[in-house]
């Protein structure tokens, strides 16, 4: 079996709060509890797995998601529409444009707890989805 990544822990100061958060802007699903993990899972299976910090400061990570051009607008159209900053470049330094990298489209924005989003319409190196 080739190798895949099959899920990664985000922690979260509310699980709930940043799995819906996540789920709703990319018209995904919250899967039901699962031991301590509140899982989103994408369409190739990869879980992102949202638990409880705790007492444990939260330390922002980075997540990009590959997705249709179609996709794209839907869920750029949802940033805009939850009045999101967004940004074109991953060191927020445009923010309220979106890039044109490798002949697609790709746009940065934050979770509640720092974490920042992505969604590309190519692969780095500007190769389309297969």
């Amino acid at each position: 079996m080739p190798v895949q990544l099959n899920h990664t822990i985000v922690y979260a100061s509310d699980k709930q709060r940043s799995a819906q958060f996540l789920a709703d802007l990319l018209g995904l699903q919250v899967r039901p509890q699962y031991g301590p993990f509140l899982p989103v899972v994408t369409a190739n299976d990869v879980a992102l797995d949202f638990a409880d910090a705790g007492e444990r400061p939260v330390t922002p990570q980075h997540y990009a998601f590959l997705v249709s051009e179609e996709e794209f607008d839907a869920v750029f159209a949802r940033i805009e529409q939850a009045g999101l900053t967004y940004y074109a470049d991953p060191m927020r330094t445009r923010p309220g444009e979106i890039n044109h990298n490798d002949g697609g489209r790709g746009v940065y924005w934050a979770d509640p707890d720092g974490h920042m989003l992505e969604i590309i319409t190519r692969h780095y190196g500007g190769e389309e989805p297969s």
